[in-house]
């Protein structure tokens, strides 16, 4: 037994023989795997049995950078819910991240009472500036590679949401808008493409903002759905050539406020009976009797509905099995929930940089976490909006 441990421990220690070392490293991650999918689906591979949990869906290749190289994952996918191997840690990146910016914020000098509290609470008093700045260039780093990856195929349907959060600028604490741009590719796979922070009104910050994701290979972009935020639909229009859906739930808040709180009802069921309607055109003419009927009683609303017509209604051109998500920016919902939760945290942000910092670490785990469920879409119905030019009525265009 020991002439035999000897050798293995030779054979491991044989720096030309890496090999050996992956194909261990990939073997053990490959039973992990299994158990743990065991545990949610809850029978082994192969077997029957009426308390099954779950049912497997095949696999979805996945790189696993180690320190003995690069190992091909091949991750199982579950009929419901997703899966994400415990190994590879999720949400690390996004903890440090947190931690990063708590502690420059602390090294700083802008902290307030809760932030001391917070850096205590993690061992981190007395933290110089060196330690930030390795923790920092750490995060930055893996951030960085992310923010900047090129963008491969074609993404027919690209998502754009603003979270605005504080920071400390020149003496000032100012309020900051963090952008997450979110595309479905022809795959029908979801993917965070960027994140940058600027105003969120202007023009040319949109224009170089989509202008860089033009650069790294993001193309075949069809419709941008987004808030009405000044500028984007002209960037987009330049940049991509592609048309705006304004968000429609942001624009029936807006909408609403133009009428008393007792005849909000009345005129949210008026309103709503527009997306009932199952083709454009429809909507287009129940669009028009709408606005109509509110006229003389709520003239601000009405001028509203004949100005943004075309923008709220630009998404049922596309196919009607994408019209839920491609309404409003509300699939980026829990994105910004979550962002806003590690941002109450921090309170203030010392620095842009910091921004991106926790923001873009945030996405790179729910990249990963998206890369591991089932496609967004489907191939049948982005079939259709990849190969066919989507193009406005023309009969309701005036």
């Amino acid at each position: 037994m020991t002439d035999d441990r000897m050798a293995l421990v030779e054979l491991i220690e044989q720096g030309a023989d890496s090999d050996l070392v992956r194909e261990m490293l990939a073997f053990a991650a490959e039973r992990m795997m299994e158990l743990e999918i065991e545990a949610k689906t809850g029978v082994p591979c192969g077997s029957r049995s009426p308390e099954r949990l779950n049912h497997r869906n095949g696999y979805r290749e996945r790189g696993w950078d180690t320190r003995a190289g690069r190992i091909d994952l091949a991750i199982p996918k579950l009929r419901k819910g997703s899966y994400f191997p415990s190994f590879l840690e999720p949400r690390r990146t996004a903890e440090k991240a947190l931690a990063a910016v708590i502690q420059e914020a602390y090294v700083h000098g802008v902290s307030t009472r809760s932030v001391d509290d917070l850096v205590k609470a993690m061992g981190a008093s007395g933290v110089s500036k060196s330690q930030v700045s390795r923790l920092v260039a750490e995060i930055d780093e893996r951030v960085n590679a992310f923010l900047t990856r090129p963008i491969e195929g074609e993404w027919p349907y690209l998502w754009i949401d603003a979270t605005y959060l504080k920071e400390r600028e020149g003496g000032r604490i100012v309020s900051t808008a963090a952008i997450i741009a979110v595309g479905v590719n022809t795959d029908g796979r979801r993917e965070v493409l960027g994140v940058a922070t600027g105003p969120s009104e202007a023009e040319p910050f949109w224009k170089a903002f989509l202008r860089s994701l033009a650069d790294r290979g993001l193309r075949g972009v069809k419709l941008v759905i987004a808030d009405d935020h000044k500028g984007l639909r002209a960037a987009a229009s330049k940049v991509f050539s592609a048309t705006q859906q304004r968000c429609r739930v942001h624009w029936m808040r807006n909408a609403f406020a133009h009428a008393a709180p007792k005849q909000r009802p009345a005129v949210i069921a008026m309103i709503k009976t527009i997306f009932a309607q199952e083709t454009a055109e429809a909507a287009h003419e129940q669009w028009e009797q709408v606005a109509d009927a509110l006229r003389e009683k709520f003239p601000k609303l009405a001028d509203m509905m004949d100005a943004s017509r075309e923008d709220v209604l630009a998404y049922m051109v596309f196919p009607k099995d994408h019209w839920a998500q491609i309404a409003s920016t509300n699939p980026l919902e829990r994105v910004n929930k979550e962002i806003k939760r590690r941002a109450d945290v921090i309170g203030i942000f010392p620095n842009d940089a910091a921004v991106v910092r926790l923001v873009g670490a945030l996405m790179l785990e729910q990249n990963d976490e998206w890369a591991v469920s089932r496609r967004y879409m489907t191939l049948e119905t982005l079939g259709s909006v990849s190969h066919n030019p989507i193009v406005s009525l023309p009969a309701l265009a005036a």
